[in-house]
């Protein structure tokens, strides 16, 4: 039943930290000025202030990013932080989930732009640890840029489609217009122009250097550009004159196709392959669960061509490296103790009788989890090891008292009892002392009482159980198969 109880209930890498403020990533079109851009986050915040002017103290926004920045975005990617008052003071939201939902809902209006809710040390430790500003980040593998953007539409629509999912985008890879200039080598031909000619007529669109001017120590580049007019209309392009070898001008489009075409904005690569990455924020379930229902539908929908591959970062990433680490120290952790305790009586029969303590402390700590709502964490799996030495520490008082009075000449089927009466002030000492110690971490609600609470629910719980095994049934299983020892008197 117990295993049963904890595969139900999920896992996550740690619990959600409530930081008192928020951060809303937004993105909008592609090639949006920074004028447009500022707008538009001046009239985002104007509407929020105005909307929950008891939930929220100041905002300040912050698009693209510096030269030198370690997150580079465009200017169409802007951050808005958030700082909220306290909580005492909201009126429309009882905890923070439930604002952010009414927020989202309330920007939902807003058009060409699509926004995920965050929090600052939240997004950042995101960033820094998978390159990725939301919990879950769906990252698709492959050469060509429509198919990837294809596939990913798919999977955004799998994963809006999966109860949990929050604040569900695409990270945005095209979009950026581009002027296509494609030169017709025949028509060149035909009006005795040289490809060097057209090309650097279209080099004078964007600006070509042609020296530099000095101004005391001071160096500035000399550029030459077509005037303004021919550089806002892709029209005006195709009008332009270049001179053909009898003299006469003609059009600029009578040589080359001009296209004006959706292009790459930006060109993410991960282990030298090209990707496109599906992001979204995990609420009301944890990360594990969403991330294998989220696995069964890209399985069974999506058909990846041959070359394309998806994997998942983000919060999930840093779980499965956790775990992974887990699973070596917890058993290395078991091992060691079990050495210590053969170590400590000779007997594998002992070592083995006090060792199961380990899982009956284990099923108080998954109870309790379960009681208190909260998935299996990296927090909770510290607190299961903190638990396996307590329930030894009960378990190796009680069997030493019960040798010791063997030792004594007492029989071993009388010695049990006598060993559980003795022993029941110091085991239960044992114990509360670290369950007494850890409520304050348990009953918390401050900052950084989510991280907390599991290891303290663990351990409580855990303490609650191994109790109960130290003074009733390991006194049974060692009436059951217990080695009778040689008395001093004997």
């Amino acid at each position: 039943a117990a295993i049963w109880l904890g595969s139900s209930l999920g896992a996550e890498f740690i619990p959600r930290l409530n930081e008192g403020a928020l951060v809303i990533n937004t993105v909008r079109l592609a090639g949006v000025s920074i004028p447009e851009s500022v707008r538009y986050g001046n009239q985002i915040e104007k509407m929020l202030l105005k909307e929950f002017p008891d939930e929220i103290e100041s905002t300040w926004t912050r698009t693209g990013t510096p030269e030198v920045a370690t997150d580079p975005m465009g200017i169409e990617v802007s951050d808005m932080f958030i700082t909220l008052k306290p909580r005492e003071q909201w009126r429309k939201a009882k905890n923070q989930e439930e604002l952010v939902i009414q927020m989202s809902r309330a920007m939902q209006g807003l058009p060409g732009m699509k926004s995920a809710f965050s929090q600052p040390i939240e997004m950042r430790v995101n960033e820094m640890t998978a390159g990725i500003r939301t919990d879950l980040g769906v990252k698709i593998f492959g050469d060509d840029f429509d198919k990837l953007v294809a596939i990913a539409e798919q999977v955004e629509t799998l994963v809006n489609q999966t109860g949990g999912a929050k604040g569900t985008s695409t990270e945005q890879i095209t979009g950026q217009p581009v002027l296509r200039i494609k030169v017709r080598p025949d028509d060149l031909a035909r009006f005795g122009i040289s490809t060097d000619e057209v090309l650097s007529l279209i080099e004078a669109i964007g600006g070509k250097g042609i020296g530099e001017v000095y101004e005391k120590q001071m160096r500035f580049g000399l550029v030459v550009r077509l005037a303004e007019s021919y550089r806002q209309d892709p029209e005006a392009v195709k009008k332009i004159l270049i001179t053909a070898r009898d003299g006469k001008r003609i059009p600029l489009e009578e040589v080359a196709d001009i296209v004006l075409e959706d292009g790459p904005t930006v060109i993410n690569r991960e282990w030298s392959q090209r990707r496109i990455v599906v992001s979204c924020n995990v609420r009301e379930r944890d990360v594990a669960s969403f991330v294998k229902e989220i696995r069964r539908k890209i399985r069974d929908n999506v058909l990846l061509p041959a070359g394309y591959h998806i994997e998942y970062g983000g919060q999930f990433e840093n779980f499965e490296r956790a775990r992974t680490r887990l699973m070596i120290v917890v058993p290395t952790v078991l091992v060691l103790i079990f050495f210590l305790l053969y170590t400590t009586f000779k007997n594998s029969r002992d070592a083995v009788i006090i060792f199961t303590g380990i899982p009956f402390s284990a099923v108080g700590g998954i109870i309790a989890l379960k009681y208190g709502g909260m998935p299996f964490s990296i927090s909770a799996g510290v607190g299961f090891i903190a638990l396996s030495g307590i329930s030894v520490l009960d378990g190796l008082v009680m069997v030493s008292s019960i040798r010791n009075l063997v030792k004594k000449g007492s029989d071993l089927q009388a010695a049990i009892p006598l060993a559980a009466l003795s022993r029941l002030r110091p085991v239960m000492m044992t114990s509360l002392v670290a369950g007494i110690g850890f409520i304050p971490m348990a009953i918390s609600s401050g900052v950084g009482a989510e991280v907390q609470r599991p290891l303290a629910y663990v351990v409580i719980g855990g303490v609650i159980s191994a109790n109960i095994l130290t003074l009733m049934v390991l006194p049974v299983l060692y009436s059951l198969f217990g080695k009778p020892l040689i008395s001093q008197e004997d």
